[in-house]
């Protein structure tokens, strides 16, 4: 009997990234250019550069990350305000415009995580090493401020450079669990004395930042992102990356620097690129998917009357919510980078429920964030804008584009994974709700293990939402797919 050959994902993920425009290697060259950087002599602080080792700096981010671009330090002020500092990498102390690095990186645009390998937008030698703030090194960084007030509302502050030292590199599961009260503070907290209030309070400003967004019509979305075990290179499970409290927190410390970096370049009136999301095209389409739930929205898109519809169907129905989510994101399009110049009318982000909103605090991992950083250091140094304005057309719209290719090898290699995962079990039976039913094709997504295939026999009469039991028919890792019955 022939034994089957091992599905190597890794190399099918590499045939993908190419598949889609993407370089998934680093040339020589650009690695030689890497390996060729030291870290910068970071014991003093210049004039322009404030020393901030001082503070309890922590960093909450996946079990796994090595490339890590932002940390966090809270302190309370009077009458109930709290000031927050957010210390994002300086990347480009390393990384200069059209160097070999740079335009490596402003080629793929982005890191891609397609969950049995990662392809790094930044050699190791920086994303993993010198230019991510992992404990034990001092760093330069950028230094974003803010003011939370009692009512969730957000005062824009400075932004300036500074020397930071990460005391502690946190995990959203044991982070969350733990303000979640299911668990008591986990080791990493306690060893570090105060590190226990600092962030309770850093938790008590994003709730209230939480709450003032909501409270505006921000959209609260559950789409469910699944993620690959493997053990040896060997798929063992796929799980569902659930949001908590710790993952909130840095989602919104993170909404408030941008904003408070859009703020900053503003005022200084330099062009920039923003993150927006349009007004959705298909309200009326929205419109007749909450009308299935009895539920009428506006005629014009309005983003409080989708807020609401929302929050009400993730209460009533919590188990069939991501797949309601899914539906309405796609339906309102995906966001992009547009070119902006300050005076002209801002397009906004629907989904937010902002008006102006950049992506600027995550350098090793997106480099529409590495171009934010430079027009910032440009404005504290006093310098010309680095980019002119077609170049910054010409980048959001490149950067877009490749946001989606990202996207698409993510999704492709995780209905791969979820192929060789099924493998071994064809002709078995499981439960799944439907997610997708149109002259397209009838998709499901099952309950256990979180993957999703089409359905090929039985499928007519079924409907978005429906649970049904489907059995196993075929699945074919090469092409990320996998094919049910009734």
């Amino acid at each position: 009997m022939m034994t089957r050959q091992r599905i190597d994902l890794k190399t099918i993920a590499w045939d993908v990234m190419k598949q889609y425009g993407f370089h998934p290697g680093f040339p020589g060259p650009v690695i030689q250019e890497a390996e060729s950087f030291s870290r910068t002599n970071q014991s003093h602080s210049g004039q322009d550069i404030q020393d901030l080792r001082m503070l309890l700096w922590s960093s909450i981010d996946n079990n796994d990350s090595q490339d890590l671009d932002q940390i966090e330090y809270c302190k309370e002020e009077k009458n109930g305000e709290i000031l927050v500092r957010v210390a994002i990498s300086d990347v480009d102390h390393y990384v200069t415009k059209n160097s070999l690095v740079d335009r490596h990186a402003a080629h793929n645009g982005t890191s891609v995580y397609p969950g049995i390998i990662i392809f790094h937008m930044l050699p190791d030698r920086l994303c993993k090493g010198i230019s991510s703030l992992l404990p034990g090194h001092d760093y330069l960084a950028i230094i974003i401020e803010y003011t939370v007030l009692p009512d969730g509302s957000v005062k824009y502050g400075s932004v300036y450079q500074g020397i930071v030292s990460n005391r502690a590199k946190l995990v959203y599961e044991d982070i969350g669990d733990w303000l979640e009260e299911k668990t008591p503070p986990p080791e990493s907290v306690q060893k570090i004395p105060g590190l226990e209030n600092q962030i309770q309070l850093q938790n008590k400003a994003a709730v209230r930042l939480r709450k003032k967004r909501r409270d505006n019509g921000a959209l609260d979305f559950e789409t469910l992102e699944t993620q690959v075990v493997a053990e040896d290179g060997i798929i063992t499970d796929l799980i569902i990356q659930r949001q908590n409290a710790a993952r909130c927190l840095i989602e919104e410390f993170m909404v408030a620097a941008n904003e408070t970096i859009v703020d900053f370049l503003d005022n200084a009136g330099f062009p920039m690129i923003q993150r927006v999301v349009r007004v959705p095209k298909y309200w009326e389409e929205i419109r007749t998917v909450a009308a299935q739930y009895h539920e009428f929205l506006s005629e014009k898109p309005d983003v409080r009357s989708l807020s609401a519809f929302l929050l009400k169907r993730r209460i009533a129905d919590p188990e069939r919510f991501p797949d309601l989510s899914l539906t309405i994101v796609k339906l309102m399009g995906s966001g992009e980078y547009v070119s902006y110049i300050p005076g002209k009318k801002p397009i906004g982000h629907f989904a937010l429920a902002v008006t102006d909103y950049t992506h600027g605090t995550a350098p090793n991992r997106r480099y529409v964030d590495l171009i934010i950083q430079r027009l910032i250091k440009s404005v504290l140094a006093k310098k010309k804008p680095p980019y002119h304005i077609r170049e910054l057309e010409e980048a959001a719209e490149w950067l877009s584009e490749r946001e989606k290719a990202a996207n698409k090898v993510e999704r492709y290699m995780r209905k791969s994974a979820a192929a060789v995962l099924l493998e071994k079990r064809i002709g078995e039976r499981f439960e799944a709700f439907v997610t997708g039913a149109s002259e397209k094709g009838t998709y499901v997504r099952l309950v256990s293990p979180p993957a999703e295939g089409r359905v090929m026999t039985g499928e007519k009469g079924l409907r978005v939402g429906d649970r049904v039991v489907v059995r196993l028919l075929k699945t074919d890792p090469y092409k990320g797919h996998i094919d049910f019955g009734r």
